[in-house]
């Protein structure tokens, strides 16, 4: 039995699947990893900055333009569509065996694949708030405002991408609730994700279901923990599976 018809088998007999993802479950859409890139050089400030200091929350708050510059340019892509991973997921879900799906992405792919249950452990950037009236405002609304740092059409203050941004903490409530639906899983599918983000890669520890699946281009350390190891793209591989 090869490595595809082993994670069929394993999907067939489990009742509560739960799905956790990172970047590379989006790449297969056009969305590359920011963390690929090498970051900017600010002509503006005279130095160059990595791509995990572009999205801090110190970014924002003291150089927003560079900030927005980066976000607007690595973090959203408008028009990216769901990939074989999400439409498989959305599908899994739909026959009962899918409780849930944990992703580390602020796109909404899985979203417009038709998923219901989803966790977005660092936010969505189809949400956006005024830092002052709270007006909220949709991607399409967001990337419409004008100038390089985009501002709120009610009072003036500045809207914020609703997205953990380094040197932020995670919505504890949606943690508890991705932590809940894992240590509830008999079978675990992780993918696309390195596990090197942390307290998201955490969660794996609240796992205590019989079998473990990674799904990965490359290696990683939890592979020695998984009861089965797949090395390739998560779209191309969940396409090989009966729908």
């Amino acid at each position: 039995m090869d490595k595809i018809e082993l994670l069929q088998d394993l999907i067939d007999k489990s009742h509560r699947i739960v799905f956790f993802g990172g970047a590379g479950v989006s790449t297969e859409s056009n969305i590359p990893d920011f963390r690929s890139s090498d970051g900017v050089y600010s002509h503006q400030l005279g130095r160059h900055f990595t791509a995990e200091q572009l999205v801090s929350r110190t970014m924002f708050e003291r150089y927003p333009e560079d900030f927005f510059d980066f976000y607007k340019k690595y973090l959203i892509y408008p028009e990216a569509k769901p990939n074989a991973a999400h439409t498989y997921l959305a599908t899994l879900e739909k026959t009962g065996k899918l409780k849930a799906v944990v992703t580390q992405n602020i796109d909404s792919l899985h979203e417009m694949a038709g998923s219901q249950k989803i966790f977005k452990l660092h936010g969505s950037a189809d949400r956006n708030y005024c830092l002052g009236c709270q007006r909220f405002y949709d991607l399409t609304a967001f990337l419409a405002l004008e100038g390089p740092v985009p501002h709120c059409l009610d009072c003036g203050k500045v809207v914020k991408p609703d997205v953990t941004l380094y040197e932020e903490s995670l919505d504890m409530d949606v943690f508890s609730q991705a932590a809940q639906a894992i240590r509830q899983a008999d079978l675990l599918i992780i993918g696309g994700t390195s596990l090197v983000v942390y307290p998201a890669a955490s969660l794996v520890n609240y796992f205590s279901g019989t079998n473990m699946v990674l799904i990965n281009k490359t290696s990683i350390p939890q592979d020695s923990q998984a009861t089965l190891v797949i090395e390739g793209k998560i779209g191309e591989v969940f396409s090989k599976l009966r729908q």
